[in-house]
This record gives C-alpha cells, sequence and structure tokens, in this order.
C-alpha cells in the first residue's frame, strides 16, 4: 500500500472516531459523593452510599443532602436525552422534590427535573426546561408512580420538542426551540439552593447528545 492510500485510511479512520465521539453518551456513576465521572464535587448534608442489586448509588435524605458536579455535560449539544436511574423513597418532606438541577453559568437557563407528590404512595414526573430560545414544562398529575422502586425517567430534546417519558413509557411531550447550553454546573438530589430536596437514592445519570428513542434508553 502507497503513502497515499495508507494516508488516505487513517484519515478515515480518524473521521469515524470524531464523528463516534461527537454523538458517545457521557455516563455519570453516581457511586460516591467525592467525584462524579472525575469531576469536582461539592457535598451538602451527608447523602450515604447503599448497595443495590445494580451497584452502588447515593441516597438522599430528603432534607438538605445534595451534590454540586462542577459540569453540565449536555453543553453545546443541539439535541439530546437525559435519563436518571431513580428510586423516589415515601414520606419526604417536600411536595416537589427536584432531584437534578442543571444550570448554565451567569444566565437563567437551566434544566429541572423533579418528583411531585401524588396520592399516597405514589409520585408523578415533572420536567422543566429554559433555554435561551423557549421554555416547556411538561407534568400530568394523573400518570403516577408507586414510591419505593427503580426507575428510568428521561427527557428526549430533539431541537424542536422535548418529550418525557418514564421507564420508557411517553408520558407527555411539548414543543421546545433548542438553543445549546453553555458551561454550567449540575446538582443532584437538590435545587442549586439547597432547597425542594429530593428523598430517594439515583444510581446512575447519562448524557447522550442526539434524541434516543425508548429502545435505547437504560433499564432502571
Amino acid at each position: 500500500m502507497n503513502r497515499l492510500a495508507i494516508s488516505i485510511v487513517l484519515y478515515s479512520l480518524l473521521l469515524c472516531c470524531f464523528c463516534e465521539d461527537s454523538t458517545a453518551d457521557i455516563v455519570w456513576d453516581v457511586n460516591n459523593t467525592n467525584s462524579i465521572a472525575g469531576h469536582k464535587t461539592t457535598v451538602l448534608g451527608s447523602p450515604s452510599i447503599i448497595e443495590t442489586k445494580e451497584g452502588k448509588a447515593v441516597l438522599f435524605d430528603g432534607i438538605d443532602d445534595a451534590v454540586i458536579v462542577d459540569a453540565l455535560a449536555v453543553a453545546g449539544a443541539n439535541e439530546f436525552t437525559l435519563e436518571i436511574i431513580i428510586r423516589p423513597d415515601p414520606n419526604g418532606q417536600e411536595s416537589e422534590q427536584k432531584f437534578l438541577h442543571v444550570q448554565e453559568n451567569d444566565s437563567k437557563n437551566r434544566i429541572i427535573l423533579l418528583v411531585a407528590k401524588g396520592k399516597k404512595g405514589h409520585w408523578y414526573f415533572d420536567s422543566f426546561v429554559k433555554t435561551s430560545a423557549e421554555t416547556q414544562n411538561t407534568w400530568d398529575a394523573s400518570k403516577t408512580h408507586l414510591t419505593g422502586r427503580w426507575y428510568n425517567v428521561a427527557i428526549v430534546c430533539d431541537g424542536k420538542r422535548m418529550s418525557q417519558y418514564v421507564n420508557g413509557v411517553l408520558e407527555l411531550s411539548g414543543k421546545l426551540e433548542l438553543s445549546a447550553f453553555g458551561d454550567g454546573k449540575t446538582s443532584i438530589g437538590a435545587k442549586m439552593n439547597r432547597k425542594s430536596c429530593f428523598k430517594g437514592a439515583i444510581r446512575k445519570i447519562r448524557f447522550t447528545p442526539r434524541a434516543l428513542k425508548p429502545r435505547e434508553f437504560l433499564m432502571p
């Protein structure tokens, strides 16, 4: 093989790698509080580590626990899927428990995902996204789920719409013109200001810079 052919092959391989990386998912295993996926963390309260059948998870007491990660994984994405493996526990103090808050630096652009209390022993999913272009808030209090069980909760933003899912089942969808987020931080277990704390466990968060189909979601 001559040098030109070798150069073309190497270039093609590099191009393929670049393309794969541009759509690769970013997985945060929430299995400790010292660091998340190598990112610096700030620990509020005293979240604890628990063992589950699928590995370690972080347990939040619903009072003042949170882990703030010095990173915003969806930064720069023109579309994305955000999945969280959570176990909402019963008897949380807040009627709205914000288990994930993604905040862009120096702006009001943010993503807030929360568990809202339904009838006794139940909860429903509420998702809020604000970008420079548009805001969308989706929730349906009639779509309730039992506490004390593991779930995959997800939002899919394809650039034009935001859709929310629980265990791969579409619950709601609404118009959302997405403008890419810049750098920022992510609060796990509470709102960034330490309010609306989540009672329960979180095991994994996955950010994918494309709109996934439900069949591609993580198992809870």
